[in-house]
């Protein structure tokens, strides 16, 4: 019995821990993410185009890109979660 006691015990303490690690960090909303991606994007120098943020909605975050000129897939630099609760 306090095998089971101290497994739940620790079982919701690691829960709590992962939920106000995920509400207590990213951004608030879609809209501050978007900013922060686009603001870190024009301290990039991009003559060729290469740089860009895009939104992907199932993971809930902004991504700064660098996409290649070959068929290569895309460099990713940064990702701006947000909280979508």
């Amino acid at each position: 019995m306090k095998v089971v006691n101290l497994v739940s015990q620790v079982f919701f303490f690691v829960i709590t821990v992962l939920f106000l690690i995920y509400f207590l960090t990213g951004y608030d909303s879609a809209f501050e993410a978007d900013q922060n991606c686009h603001s870190y994007l024009s301290s990039y120098e991009n003559p060729s185009g290469n740089y860009g943020c895009d939104h992907d909605t199932e993971t809930h975050q902004w991504i700064l890109y660098k996409s290649n000129e070959s068929k290569e897939p895309a460099e990713i630099i940064k990702k701006f979660r947000y909280k979508f609760l």
